[in-house]
């Protein structure tokens, strides 16, 4: 199989390098035949089809504005809108909520193709992907998954994820952020910071302690405020110290 030949030329090849007691040139040697090891294999051509509409959609959509955009810190509605129509803000997503089903090989070569075009559109694209549909999709209930999944797909709504605090970076373990159930609705009380896509977003993905006494987190979803901006400068990240108060959250 050519992954084990690849995987024993890195072997030899860095064996050799170290001074293994063969001439150096057959360690280069070693080295050539891993690359034509791995200039032989090829996209499926449904990947290879995708990587091409991504990057047509970058050159044409993207890079004549990616540097206004990230002057002027503006969001790319209209872009974001149409990445919606071609899947790309839902690539992992089962169709039965309204995603597009592709595998994560898929999912890369998406997010290389449009960060090639506009950085911040990468950032946008990929924190609505991964932070804010993935934890929905994986933890989410039934009800959660068509109410917080479904309207997130299409580009005319994105969600943002809400981890770091001030005090606490992105360590999970140590995040102060609380929830606690008050009859049928979850009261959070925290504060958030550096939340990309914040300043846009329609929901939130909150990271919260249930019971401090546990280790395990759990994830709300509420609708965002707004805040200010930094970091790439087309997508919105919220730097200052948010405070949550958030309503219509889910558990």
């Amino acid at each position: 199989p050519r992954r084990r030949q690849a995987g024993m030329a890195v072997a030899a090849a860095a064996l050799l390098a170290r001074g293994g007691g063969a001439p150096r040139a057959l360690a280069f040697g070693c080295l050539r035949r891993l690359h034509t090891v791995y200039q032989t294999v090829e996209l499926p051509e449904t990947h290879q089809m995708l990587r091409q509409t991504c990057r047509d959609f970058a050159e044409k959509e993207l890079m004549p504005l990616a540097a206004q955009l990230d002057k002027e810190h503006r969001f790319p509605g209209e872009q974001v809108k149409k990445m919606g129509g071609l899947g790309l803000l839902a690539m992992d997503v089962p169709e039965e909520y309204k995603g597009a089903g592709l595998d994560y090989l898929a999912y890369s070569i998406a997010v290389e193709e449009i960060s090639r075009g506009c950085a911040s559109t990468g950032v946008i694209m990929s924190v609505n992907n991964s932070l804010y549909l993935g934890p929905i999709l994986k933890f989410g209930s039934e009800e959660q998954k068509h109410k917080w999944i479904a309207p997130f797909t299409g580009g005319d709504k994105i969600g943002c994820f809400a981890l770091s605090e001030p005090g606490n970076g992105s360590d999970a373990g140590a995040a102060s952020t609380v929830a606690r159930l008050d009859g049928d609705e979850w009261v959070l009380n925290g504060t958030k910071a550096w939340i990309t896509n914040a300043w846009d977003a329609s929901a939130t993905v909150v990271f919260a302690t249930t019971d401090k006494s546990l280790k395990h987190k759990v994830s709300s979803v509420g609708q965002s405020g707004k805040g200010a901006r930094t970091g790439v400068m087309g997508s919105s990240t919220l730097k200052r110290p948010w405070g949550l108060c958030l309503e219509l959250c889910g558990h």
